[in-house]
């Protein structure tokens, strides 16, 4: 489905989630270790990195080999593998990775490499830097290992060739595990079930934190966009002083706002994980309530006791939990109900 998206309200809805808690997103006693992540696909990518933190591992492998699972998805496709291309039919992923300690790593607009995540992690372990982009990124992934191959499936060419023949822009609204039909055909074709970017937080059994953002971006989106995933302090910040946070929807206004950084300062001031995530979310709708009505914007929040908590702009939005004690799918509660 596409990501960060347009829809109006009277479109979006919860979904019935098997299993799934109330729509209270703090957990009653805090865990360690614990992996979480946005939406309900993150349950696959959950369970692969708890193989790793159930074995006293670090939370930054944890993070890694959960993101793969959800990049090599080629039935999501807002992520990785499959993911839809942008307006010139070019599949450009975008990813970043970040411990504890402040080390960080992102990759943007990069193409024929299936982990992102992994490259990411390799930009922080191996370069002096932060960001690579593009050319220069799919260098340094070939330099180091990674094989090229091509990421536009025929599913995803076949949706792309279809958009192209009126090549509206008009992107809609995330409705996580609801089938939607266009009102415009010609902007996206058929039924589809929306995703979009996975982000992911890890608190292992030493209390390290980590996190990780993986996406393939906004569908038919003009190339070269950015949004908040790769970017530090928007799509993701971890300080192991105090929590991680990451984000989901237009990314776009989660830039402007900076909002997984805030979200982990309203944590360093004493808030909770959801609170801080709600702190957030409102200063984003009294900005511009005309504007916050028709977009979805979502924070997934962990401190560095193992507490989680969420807050979205819309209802739709949901979040994925691994424990010890627990695996579980959470509706995240919403500022419009």
């Amino acid at each position: 489905m596409i990501r960060r998206s347009f829809l109006k309200n009277t479109m979006l809805g919860i979904p019935a989630m098997s299993g799934a808690l109330p729509s209270c997103t703090n957990n009653k006693k805090p865990q360690k270790p614990i992996i979480i992540s946005t939406w309900d696909f993150g349950k696959a990518a959950n369970s692969e990195g708890w193989k790793t933190l159930s074995a006293n591992g670090h939370a930054l492998d944890a993070i890694e080999k959960g993101a793969r699972i959800t990049e090599a998805d080629q039935s999501n496709k807002t992520v990785g593998y499959g993911g839809y291309p942008d307006r010139d039919g070019k599949v450009t992923l975008d990813a970043c990775i970040m411990d504890e300690k402040g080390n960080c790593g992102s990759v943007m607009c990069l193409e024929h490499i299936k982990h992102p995540i992994s490259v990411a992690r390799m930009v922080m372990e191996k370069t002096p830097h932060v960001i690579l982009v593009g050319d220069g990124a799919l260098q340094f992934a070939l330099e180091n290992g990674f094989q090229k191959e091509n990421l536009l499936t025929p599913d995803s060419e076949a949706a792309w060739k279809e958009w192209l023949k009126k090549a509206n822009y008009a992107p809609v609204m995330n409705i996580e595990n609801k089938t939607y039909q266009s009102p415009d055909p010609g902007f996206f074709p058929g039924s589809i079930d929306n995703h979009d970017t996975i982000g992911m937080l890890a608190l292992d059994s030493q209390g390290r934190l980590s996190g990780g953002c993986t996406t393939s971006g906004m569908a038919f989106k003009m190339h070269g966009r950015v949004g908040d995933s790769p970017v530090i302090g928007a799509g993701l910040f971890v300080d192991g002083e105090v929590g991680a946070a990451t984000s989901t929807g237009v990314g776009e206004e989660v830039i402007r706002c900076v909002g997984s950084h805030l979200v982990v300062e309203y944590m360093r001031q004493g808030n909770s994980p959801r609170e801080a995530c709600k702190k957030v979310v409102e200063r984003i709708a009294k900005r511009d309530p005309e504007k916050a009505k028709n977009i979805q914007i979502g924070f997934l929040a962990l401190d560095n006791k193992g507490n989680y908590g969420a807050y979205a702009l819309q209802k739709g939005f949901s979040f994925a939990v691994k424990s010890a004690d627990e695996e579980i799918v959470i509706p995240g509660e919403s500022y419009f109900k």
